[in-house]
């Protein structure tokens, strides 16, 4: 049979196809921005069908209908990154997190852990050989795709096509249901940038150099660090997932990948979260190379690229350098996702950097960042002994190669001042010594 003629025999309703999942199921829905919101609809529409449904996510984008109070005889939420839809299930006991490195998530699926039943994925309509790209969402998303004993296709005209290895077949013999459903693509706007945020983009400017290739995260401080690279030649893209001031870049001639050791001259990812702006420019661009995370992330592929500056952000860090990227206190509020992925990557590779930056306070200045000892229940989640440099608007610390003593002062020089004395007074009492 022709794929064009397979992919008619598995066109059916979104309706339908949701009844494939049955009673105590491992679903696996596709990641972030290219949720397929409408397939999980339209599953949360029948839960009275199911019972002990697990549902497998990180960044949940859409409602989370199947995390919502109500749910719990016909879902259970197993969280692999805490977002801001399932928070709350997950606090109050509705849904559970697995910690995981990002790079192992599709080991998961593979090595018994976690094999998937039912992947729930979005997809471009096929190409003249039946491939579908998953878009933006490569991630875990296409290994679940290739697990799974079953795969539901939402096929959407608005989600992007990118290149790389991103792509399932019509004529796979684990696609059972191909919903066709056009919908704009799920955006996230950008952050704003305050006089703090733009501080912090300063101070970790001033560690990257021309020719240099940069992972960034999400966020206002991803953004302002890219604002001060405009006189910047040659940066590199090799990251977990990059937004809308990448492409800002490029259009300034700052970003070319030219001088990268990998990939020369294209950009590399495993997700995109961003606006419309973003999504045309991967759209069908050919220096966009899209792959799964367990070679994006993996730290024995990120250490190769040489000048690698990886820079990511933490909720606390104490005076031994140990930080706390999600949880506060003993509440989940997020995940590891890549950080120690490309902390361990940018370690051994030549040159490389890894920065965590951010805010020296929370809650309106009330509360220090920077701690004598993190709170009770907070998960370590990159070491002492992995990190690098810890910039605040207040300047940079210099961690690695550092004594216990030497990076408690450190830090305590870029915390905010309203919270010095406190700490020299803990750093005296911890190191028998005066703090000058």
């Amino acid at each position: 049979m022709s794929w064009e003629n397979e992919y008619k025999s598995k066109l059916t309703t979104a309706e339908k196809a949701v009844e494939l999942i049955k009673s105590g199921n491992r679903v696996v829905i596709g990641h972030a921005c290219a949720e397929p919101s409408y397939l999980v609809d339209a599953m949360v529409a029948n839960a009275e069908s199911y019972h002990d449904v697990e549902i497998v996510h990180m960044v949940a984008m859409g409602k989370a209908g199947y995390a919502q109070p109500g749910m719990e005889s016909h879902f259970r939420h197993n969280a692999l990154f805490v977002g801001g839809t399932t928070r709350k299930a997950v606090a109050e006991g509705r849904g559970d997190y697995t910690p995981c490195f990002f790079y192992r998530i599709p080991s998961l699926f593979t090595n018994g852990s976690l094999p998937v039943d039912v992947a729930l994925v979005q997809a471009t309509p096929p190409d003249e050989n039946g491939n579908m790209s998953l878009g933006i969402s490569i991630d875990y998303t296409l290994p679940a795709a290739r697990a799974a004993k079953s795969v539901i296709v939402q096929v959407n005209h608005e989600l992007p096509r990118t290149g790389g290895d991103s792509c399932i077949n019509v004529s796979d013999t684990n696609i059972a249901a191909i919903v066709e459903h056009d919908a704009p693509i799920i955006e996230l706007a950008p952050p704003k940038i305050g006089d703090v945020e733009r501080a912090i983009g300063a101070n970790c400017a001033s560690l990257i150099h021309d020719g240099d290739t940069l992972q960034l995260g999400i966020g206002a401080i991803p953004d302002a660090v890219l604002l001060f690279l405009t006189e910047k030649k040659d940066l590199g893209i090799h990251s977990e997932m990059f937004s809308d001031g990448v492409v800002e870049l490029v259009e300034k001639g700052v970003i070319t990948n030219a001088k990268k050791k990998t990939h020369v001259g294209k950009f590399v990812a495993n997700f995109l979260m961003g606006t419309k702006r973003l999504y045309d420019f991967v759209n069908n661009n050919p220096d966009v190379e899209m792959y799964p995370v367990d070679y994006v992330n993996n730290p024995v592929v990120v250490m190769k690229e040489d000048n690698i500056v990886s820079i990511n952000s933490c909720v606390q860090i104490d005076l031994m350098g140990q930080a706390a990227s999600e949880t506060i206190g003993y509440t989940q509020i997020s995940g590891v996702g890549g950080q120690v992925d490309f902390v361990r990557g940018a370690a051994m590779a030549k040159n490389g950097r890894s920065i965590l930056a951010f805010p020296s306070t929370a809650a309106k200045g009330t509360v220090s960042k920077i701690v004598p000892l993190l709170d009770e229940g907070a998960a370590v989640t990159t070491s002492r002994n992995d990190v690098d440099y810890v910039i605040t608007e207040y300047g940079i610390a210099k961690l690695s190669g550092k004594t216990l003593k030497q990076r408690a002062h450190a830090l305590i020089e870029i915390a905010h001042p309203n919270f010095r004395d406190e700490l020299k007074k803990v750093y005296e009492e911890r190191f028998h010594c005066s703090y000058e």
